[in-house]
């Protein structure tokens, strides 16, 4: 029907037509798929919620004298970073606690500041506090340095996030007799609430359910700033039950990659999990080109179309039992109620749907403007017949 390049010339000459995943469903209905096809270019898409699988490279710059941080220690505001890299390169994880963090010592703990929200006072501006230490070698015999950063003052600051954007999750319940504390927030006893984490019909996977417009290279709205797809992600695992080729459990994950500095703190922010611990909430808006009438008719997808597992984290989860007690629409999701079992159940969403719909305006408001022009994938992200699935790790060894 078209091709990127063609687009690409629409975006430069200010004639490229650029709608929501959310305007694209009304669109659709009211002329088809056929004609909403040949007049459309660009669907946009968002997400905006805590993803842990995220963290930042760091190049502090060299010390005078010189330092090895690799193979010692490296704490920014008093939360540890990784630092068996290089000499002063080190990766700060979204999950990573200060050493004298009481965890869940006196359960629930309060998590109340960890890497992600170093990340978050990183990319506003402000100043972190750090302190490294090191064995010392003859070519870089400092062993000891203290010091405060900025993020504009340090050579790169590059987000590298190995699992984001998941297509489709669990809702989460308890069927349990106490309060439990999750990576998906607290569920209450005995069906007292229900929890889940997507946008949707507007979520980047979830509108190229078999990854033909998105691959490796595609240029993505993330963090604020501009970044793009680097791989699949850890855990990809498109081969799952699906209905009208939409899947209905955790299938596709992204790697991404993008320069913190042009990134903002309304779109990565630190995130306390009563009981469990801290994230990184983190804004991805994935431009998806109409090349053909099949890719429009997916970005089409609504709620009441999206099926996601009903889970309970008081035992299958954590036991990692297979049972799913019922699948349920996220237009039910959203509804602020669902039923299961026999009972209906309070929903609330740990992601935000109104930010998600930001996310995807901002982004058309790039394309609109000629801020923003898409990229050629240069490989494809693996689908159903590449045959990956994720293997959980076998305590008697392997996989």
């Amino acid at each position: 029907m078209r091709t990127i390049a063609e687009i690409n010339e629409k975006i430069r000459k200010g004639q490229a037509v650029v709608v929501t995943a959310e305007e694209v469903i009304e669109v659709v209905r009211s002329k088809g798929i056929e004609r909403a096809a040949r007049e459309i270019d660009v669907v946009t898409t968002g997400t905006f919620g805590p993803m842990c699988s995220s963290g930042v490279f760091l190049n502090l710059g060299h010390s005078k004298p010189r330092i090895k941080l690799g193979g010692g220690t490296a704490y920014l505001n008093g939360v540890p970073a990784y630092t068996g890299l290089a000499a002063v390169d080190v990766y700060l994880g979204a999950t990573a606690l200060p050493d004298d963090d009481p965890r869940n010592h006196d359960h629930p703990g309060d998590f109340a500041y960890g890497g992600g929200h170093v990340i978050e006072e990183l990319v506003a501006g402000k100043e972190v506090h750090f302190v490294g230490t090191a064995y010392g070698t003859d070519c870089y015999p400092r062993r000891r340095i203290e010091t405060t950063i900025r993020l504009q003052e340090i050579n790169e600051a590059i987000l590298f996030n190995p699992r984001n954007a998941y297509q489709n999750y669990n809702v989460a319940v308890n069927l349990s007799d106490r309060t439990i504390y999750t990576y998906m927030g607290v569920l209450k006893p005995r069906l007292g609430n229900a929890n889940y984490c997507s946008a949707g019909q507007l979520s980047p996977l979830l509108n190229d359910p078999h990854y033909e417009a998105i691959g490796i290279g595609t240029r993505i709205f993330l963090g604020g700033g501009i970044g793009y797809i680097a791989w699949w992600g850890t855990q990809h695992n498109p081969s799952v039950p699906r209905k009208d080729g939409l899947p209905k459990r955790p299938a596709g994950t992204l790697a991404v990659i993008g320069d913190l500095k042009g990134m903002s703190p309304e779109w990565l922010r630190g995130v306390s999990m009563w009981g469990y611990g801290v994230s990184l909430a983190v804004g991805i808006g994935v431009p998806i080109p109409i090349l053909s009438e099949e890719i429009l008719r997916y970005t089409a997808v609504s709620d009441d179309e999206i099926f996601a597992p009903v889970v309970d984290y008081s035992r299958a989860y954590p036991e990692r039992e297979p049972e799913v007690l019922g699948e349920v629409s996220y237009a039910e999701l959203r509804s602020g109620r669902i039923r299961v079992m026999g009972k209906e159940v309070p929903t609330g969403a740990l992601s935000s749907y109104a930010k998600a719909g930001e996310i995807a305006q901002v982004l058309k408001g790039w394309i609109q403007r000629g801020e923003f022009f898409l990229t050629e994938a240069v490989a494809p992200i693996p689908g159903e017949e590449a045959g990956i699935s994720f293997k959980p790790l076998d305590e008697k060894g392997g996989h």
